[in-house]
């Protein structure tokens, strides 16, 4: 898929891969949690912009038979800029994002950084499901997601996603969601 392609195309081929994606992990009882933008949308309840890609967060631990699942349903590796943190694979246009984690005994969820790891959640992700169009995945908490958007990153482009991301999750009420 191209950029020009009409957004709405975009939209329903990662949302197809994201139904496949939970079906495949979910089969072989491997968590995952989805993060950024596809998150937001899930919380709302609604497309709010276009997506480059689609990011889960999995267990470090998991990776080789995760990867072994994607390759056996023709997904392909797509290499990352980090591989120690985190894999790419694409099937067709889509392209899903893998970034690594590892708990320590608290329940507390890390980056495994090579140089030292970095602390995502002082608590659990959870087996929160969230449903979009038909389309049923494990999705980070609220709290955590509104976190990580709440300071945009410094890329312009980047910026720009957080703070339209942030906007659009700052209106859901906790008591809204069953929190």
């Amino acid at each position: 898929m191209e950029h020009n392609e009409p957004a709405a195309y975009k939209a329903a081929a990662q949302l197809a891969a994201l139904s496949a994606l939970d079906g495949i992990l979910e089969r072989l009882g491997l968590d995952y949690w989805l993060f950024g933008g596809w998150a937001v949308d899930f919380w709302v309840g609604r497309i709010t912009r276009t997506h480059d890609d689609i990011d889960l967060a999995v267990w470090r631990d998991d990776y080789p038979g995760i990867r072994q699942a994607l390759e056996a349903a023709g997904w392909r590796y797509d290499p990352v800029e980090d591989a120690a943190i985190g894999a790419g694979f694409r099937s067709g246009a889509v392209l899903v994002e893998l970034t690594f984690v590892v708990s320590d005994p608290t329940g507390q969820v890390f980056i495994p950084f090579p140089e030292q790891p970095g602390l995502w959640s002082t608590v659990p992700f959870g087996t929160d499901r969230r449903t979009l169009q038909g389309v049923s995945c494990r999705t980070v908490p609220l709290s955590l997601l509104r976190a990580g958007k709440a300071v945009p990153r410094d890329d312009a482009e980047d910026g720009a996603k957080d703070r339209a991301d942030f906007l659009a999750i700052t209106h859901i009420h906790d008591d809204d969601v069953g929190i």
